[in-house]
């Protein structure tokens, strides 16, 4: 299947599927040298696994990273890294009543019309499962920007189906299964969630992705600018029906005296950019929102057709994530990353002799 490869210099290739033995990744260009195991690449692992928490999918799989090549004693070497993940928790016989009925909101339909047959199991390749490859080589992206530039690549959860999430600090962010930057809110997000839990529905969300340390002129105009990269990479995420880049949709009702990002010798005046201007990152914060929409695996009866065009009722059984927004965050992260060690490589293959005597002004306003 065309299509499982993200990335054109650090390049990584998804392979399996939600119910098979194993999933996992092979990343090509990972530049030689970095200290790499699978250590520092679990922790985000176990950050997007499921079961973690009575609000999300009860599939127990303990997501433990093999690495098969591309490491030797403890360093990369410049070929190819792959990675396996072994599925644990299966319960195929859970989608027995799908073989040849189609889930309204799912990839069932297309999928079937495109390749002539799918994978019901769990949805096969159109399932989220198939994200947990993608954290852990963006776990090694995120190590490679850090000690190549200081950059810092994070996120949290800004809106769960309607409670709007208000900012609070960082540090509550790994505090809570939701990802919320504002612990005072977490139970308002628990009783909401149980109670969508039990009506068999689900909701959407709104996630925040960031990444501080970006150094300046990432990007290329026209048709490799970094802001339009990172709305593929998002776009490439299961259930993202929207990218927002800097004020995003926003920006539709700000004048220009306010939008443009005024130049000071101190610093820009403001981030409505997001962090990029004319396709080429400004050294400033990159500020990304994507959109999340309900989960579309639930209990409640749905109409739908079979593959003989014969009118059904579906309802979904299984083990679902009632919102699939609460495990997004380490996946939008991942994704970002992989997107600026991508452009990152490509800049230094391109300009890595350009020379400025003076330095870059200073990068983002502070978090608000």
């Amino acid at each position: 299947m065309s299509g499982s490869t993200f990335g054109r210099f650090f390049c990584v290739t998804n392979y399996g599927e939600s119910h098979g033995p194993a999933i996992g990744c092979v990343i090509d260009g990972c530049p030689p040298g970095l200290a790499l195991a699978p250590e520092d690449m679990q922790p985000d692992l176990d950050r997007r696994k499921p079961g973690t928490s009575r609000h999300v999918t009860q599939r127990r799989e303990g997501d433990r990273v093999e690495i098969l090549s591309g490491v030797y004693q403890g360093k990369t070497t410049g070929s190819p890294i792959a990675l396996l993940i072994r599925n644990e928790d299966q319960k195929s016989k859970d989608y027995d009543d799908l073989v040849d009925t189609f889930r309204p909101g799912h990839a069932d339909y297309t999928y079937w019309r495109k390749y002539g047959l799918r994978d019901p199991r769990g949805g096969g390749r159109s399932s989220a499962r198939l994200t947990a490859p993608m954290v852990a080589a963006g776990a090694v992206a995120k190590k490679w920007l850090r000690e190549q530039f200081g950059t810092v690549v994070r996120g949290h959860l800004q809106h769960l189906g309607e409670i709007a999430i208000p900012f609070a600090r960082w540090e509550d962010v790994e505090t809570n299964p939701f990802f919320a930057p504002n612990a005072a809110i977490v139970p308002e997000l628990e009783a909401a969630m149980d109670r969508l839990r039990k009506s068999g529905d689900s909701c959407g969300a709104r996630l925040r992705v960031t990444a501080s340390g970006v150094p300046v002129g990432l990007g290329s105009p026209l048709f490799d600018k970094l802001d339009a990269d990172i709305a593929y990479a998002m776009m490439g995420i299961n259930a993202v029906k929207g990218v927002e880049i800097g004020s995003g949709f926003a920006s539709v009702t700000e004048k220009g005296s306010e939008h443009g990002d005024e130049l000071l010798p101190a610093g820009f005046a403001s981030n409505h950019a997001g962090g990029v201007l004319g396709g080429i990152s400004t050294g400033q914060d990159l500020e990304v929102s994507i959109a999340i929409k309900p989960t579309s695996s639930i209990r409640l009866p749905r109409r739908s057709i079979n593959q003989n065009n014969a009118p059904v009722l579906v309802e979904t059984h299984g083990r679902h994530d009632p919102c699939v927004g609460i495990r997004a965050t380490p996946i939008a992260e991942a994704m970002l990353a992989l997107v600026l060690i991508d452009h990152a490589l490509a800049h230094r293959a391109q300009n890595g002799d350009v020379v400025h005597t003076a330095p870059p002004i200073a990068g983002s306003a502070p978090d608000e």
